[in-house]
């Protein structure tokens, strides 16, 4: 039996289309992870979470032949992710349909116009791990349209125009949203260490 690890997605996707019973199960192997942490980042809900995960892949699984390749397995399966998360934040928000591209409180007012910086490095009084966790909370406490920007384009590393096409925004909303959470995001640490000197990007 050839082993399948090697592969890439596009010939595990044909695989699995084949009837390959062990191609599917490695691309959930290859992205669980991957998916998981946007499912989360978007629903600030472990258990939620945990279901977008099971729900992606069962339907990743019962639409793969509808997948073309026209894009990235991985970008089309994000997509089906962030769908997924967002009927959760419906159910959840009774009465409220989450829109991304509905107004948001940008936070321009309050926003410091000159991003202060910290003094010393933060990793000598936090862990990696420390610094992981704490950036993270910091991206879920960002407003829902700016979070789900940031989480596609920093974190996951889709493309200016595939985070677009995932969200169904133009790019330059894809670029305003960026900047501003990336803005909100130093304020928020800027806040959090209460100190001056090294950029935070520059150890996270």
């Amino acid at each position: 039996m050839t082993s399948i690890e090697p592969l890439s997605d596009e010939q595990l996707v044909e695989l699995a289309k084949g009837g390959d019973d062990g191609a599917f199960p490695e691309l959930v192997k290859r992205y669980s992870r991957r998916i998981l942490r946007v499912a989360r980042n978007i629903t600030n809900n472990d258990e939620d979470a945990e279901d977008v995960l099971q729900e992606s892949f069962m339907k990743a699984y019962t639409h793969l032949d509808g997948f073309q390749g026209n894009s990235k397995f991985y970008t089309w399966l994000v997509r089906i992710a962030m769908n997924e998360a967002l009927m959760k934040l419906r159910k959840r928000k009774t009465g409220r349909v989450v829109s991304l591209d509905e107004e948001l409180d940008t936070g321009e007012d309050t926003m410091m116009r000159e991003i202060a910086v910290w003094e010393g490095n933060p990793e000598d009084r936090y862990s990696q791990d420390e610094l992981r966790e704490i950036l993270d909370k910091t991206i879920s406490s960002l407003p829902e349209g700016f979070r789900t920007v940031f989480m596609l384009r920093d974190v996951e590393e889709l493309s200016t125009e595939e985070t677009a096409e995932t969200l169904g925004l133009s790019i330059p909303a894809v670029k305003s949203r960026l900047l501003r959470a990336r803005l909100q995001l130093r304020e928020k640490l800027t806040r959090l260490f209460k100190r001056k000197g090294e950029d935070a990007f520059a150890y996270l």
